[in-house]
């Protein structure tokens, strides 16, 4: 028995619409599913004072799916669901590295959210996409205060500005 080969480029999740517009909504959902998993390992590992911070940005993503997830219904796209687990981009074992987790998660949903502003076609998805980027840069922002990591903005969130 032979192993096939990997192919060149990276295959597309499965049932991922060829549309870009909802094509990137698609990629957000995708996202936001996987950051409100890592919120829970964030959850878990957080101190006791950043709580309140854990709960809102656990709230707006969770807010935010549920946005796309209508908008793609909406337009009979049937969208991503969410995985049974996933690979965390580090360990998480004390409560920086969960702040660390948080920031990364953001700053990967900021990528997510101007991607779906940069394809959007409606004012609706440009609308959304512009709320979510904001909701992941305040967060983000946040979550560097608790690291006391200065400057605590970006620029450009999202982007590679």
């Amino acid at each position: 028995m032979t192993t096939p080969m990997p192919s060149p480029s990276p295959t597309p999740a499965e049932g991922r619409p060829a549309d870009a517009a909802d094509a990137a909504l698609f990629d957000a959902i995708a996202n936001l599913h996987g950051v409100i998993y890592g919120y829970g390992v964030v959850s878990a590992h957080s101190a006791p004072d950043v709580n309140g911070l854990v709960s809102d940005a656990i709230v707006g993503h969770r807010e935010l799916r549920e946005d796309a997830l209508s908008k793609l219904a909406a337009r009979k796209v049937v969208a991503p669901l969410p995985a049974v687990g996933y690979q965390l981009p580090i360990e998480v074992d004390s409560p920086p590295d969960a702040a660390k987790l948080a920031v990364r998660m953001e700053e990967d949903t900021a990528v997510a959210w101007r991607a779906v502003l940069e394809t959007a076609t409606t004012s609706d998805d440009r609308t959304l996409a512009v709320t979510g980027l904001t909701h992941s840069a305040v967060t983000a922002a946040k979550w560097r205060e608790v690291l006391n990591v200065s400057p605590s903005t970006v620029a450009f969130p999202g982007g590679t500005e």
